[in-house]
């Protein structure tokens, strides 16, 4: 197939009214969700927090519809589709992830923390400094998480809506964003969390659906499903059922991986939006069961983009894949229409929209919150506020935040989505989680080394990617999925790191400096120390602290 014809038919699919019509209703019934489960005045636990008021198996069925972002929905299954092993890859970093979550994060955090990460931070060191610090990574990392959202809106449009006009993907980012900031300052937490709920029982039953559909048209027969995907990608040939076609090509690729998983696993844990739902249990063994629920639930869902990926790439092709506007994006839509015609891509396109409103509420509330509880009332207000007054902020933080997300993602529209999506995981798991584990587990932390360890961790992701090729130097190679407008121009090239992530060098810088500005500093509060172990080991006081605001 030319290229003409692929991006002709890659682009005459669906019916564009019944895409929105769907996407209209889903935010018409989550918003009657979010307004009759929300009502009332809120204190500040319960707009933070929802009260502490859900199960575990509630909270793992929101962390899992907060968490199954558009990447994971669209993006792995395009990788999969066109990287075959390699792309399948990003499912098992992502599951992973959670493991670090459940083993080292969840309980000790939920018992330590009461609201932010930098409560639990802080707990044993200097408030102000460790808090700003907490407070400023939080916000990077939000705030690139919401730019990859907020773009992917925008560059979703053009396939599942058909508008072409930039005006009218602008215009869509705008809707998004709105629609947003209404679940967080209408629901607060709580209709955050019955909206993300909701959108992880769609997408993964949806995704089941598919799974099912595409394992019919071969008899049930995964071996047939394969064969057909290699059989359908002349290019890759054999090779998209081994590993290598993306990442074995050279020993840098492969160091790049490395890099790349380093992020992947360790970054999950130290996400903003990720943290603040293990507060929203009543108890830590609650908060244990919600990452559980949460393993289960992901885990099953990347085990279905598996067919989901292949089987684009077998009844799709790469070829229409990658003429199609957003390129990988686009597999699971076309792999939707393909097999259900107008009326499954209207689901999914409604799917996939409600998928960005979840995550991106989920941000916006982290990120209020940080602002409202870490930054006014414990910094500028030293302790003073009252829970109605940040209330209040984090309402005002929500509707500047979410303003800063549209503008963004207008800005950012047309760029490298993956060097945002790869910047908020490394950032994270460079900044937020060595502090996190130095600060449960080593008696000897303290203020200098979690400054250390944040501002270095923060500053050296940052400076590694923005001198990266996925910021500059970078050709449009096919192989990677994404279209022309979402690679650099290879004609600026100022890029001196090789690597497309920074994780293998700035995680590891991030401990070291975590170490030394510890061992370098004479703080130590012993009484502080033990009271956080016994706290983050028994629970001991967690119960009270829910009720100090």
């Amino acid at each position: 197939m030319t290229p003409t014809l692929a991006t002709a038919a890659a682009m005459n699919v669906g019916n564009p009214l019944l895409n929105i019509g769907i996407f209209v209703l889903f935010v018409v019934v989550t918003l009657t969700v979010v307004i009759k489960v929300a009502a009332g005045k809120k204190t500040a636990a319960e707009y933070y927090t929802g009260g502490a008021a859900f199960s575990g198996r509630q909270n793992g069925l929101a962390i899992a519809g907060d968490y199954l972002s558009a990447a994971s929905f669209l993006g792995i299954a395009g990788a999969i589709a066109l990287q075959g092993y390699d792309g399948f890859l990003y499912s098992i970093g992502f599951l992973v992830a959670w493991l670090v979550a459940l083993l080292l994060v969840a309980e000790l955090m939920r018992n330590t923390g009461r609201f932010t990460m930098a409560d639990v931070l802080s707990f044993r060191l200097q408030e102000r400094p460790v808090r700003i610090a907490a407070a400023t990574s939080s916000l990077a990392v939000s705030f690139f998480y919401l730019l990859a959202q907020m773009a992917g809106a925008g560059g979703l449009v053009s396939l599942l809506l058909g508008l072409n006009a930039r005006w009218a993907q602008y215009l869509v980012i705008a809707v998004v964003g709105t629609v947003m900031i209404g679940y967080v300052l209408i629901g607060g937490m709580k209709g955050t969390t019955w909206v993300q709920m909701i959108k992880a029982v769609l997408l993964i039953a949806a995704t089941a659906i598919i799974t099912v559909w595409v394992l019919a048209r071969y008899g049930m027969n995964l071996s047939n499903l394969l064969q057909a995907a290699v059989d359908n990608s002349p290019e890759a040939g054999a090779a998209l059922l081994d590993p290598g076609l993306k990442y074995g090509t050279s020993t840098m690729t492969k160091i790049d991986f490395i890099s790349l998983s380093m992020a992947l696993v360790l970054g999950t844990a130290g996400l903003p939006h990720v943290l603040i739902r293990f507060y929203t249990v009543p108890t830590a063994k609650q908060a244990r069961k919600s990452v559980e629920w949460a393993i289960w639930l992901i885990g099953g869902f990347y085990l279905l983009t598996l067919v989901v990926g292949y089987g684009a790439a077998a009844i799709v092709g790469p070829d229409r894949i990658l003429a199609a506007p957003g390129a990988a994006n686009s597999a699971a839509p076309l792999l939707a229409f393909e097999l259900g015609g107008s009326v499954l891509l209207g689901v999914i396109s409604g799917i996939a929209f409600a998928t960005i409103l979840a995550v991106v509420a989920g941000l916006t509330i982290a990120s209020s919150g940080v602002f409202a509880h870490d930054i006014y009332s414990q910094v500028i207000r030293k302790g003073q506020a009252t829970p109605e007054e940040e209330v209040k902020v984090a309402r005002m933080a929500a509707l500047g935040g979410g303003a800063i997300a549209i503008i963004g993602g207008i800005l950012a529209y047309g760029q490298n989505i993956a060097f945002l999506v790869a910047l908020a995981f490394a950032v994270a798991a460079s900044a937020n989680l060595p502090t996190i584990l130095y600060s449960l587990f080593w008696s000897r932390f303290n203020t200098r080394g979690a400054v250390w360890s944040m501002y270095g961790g923060l500053i050296s992701a940052l400076v590694l990617i923005t001198f990266s090729p996925v910021v500059s130097g970078k050709p449009a190679n096919p192989a990677t999925g994404l279209s022309p407008s979402m690679v650099t121009n290879p004609a600026i090239d100022f890029h001196w790191f090789p690597l497309e992530n920074p994780g293998i060098i700035s995680i590891p810088l991030a401990f070291f400096l975590g170490w030394l500005g510890s061992v370098t500093s004479k703080e130590f509060n012993a009484a502080k120390n033990a009271e956080m172990e016994v706290r983050s080991l028994t629970g001991a006081g967690a119960e009270n602290k829910a009720l100090e605001h």
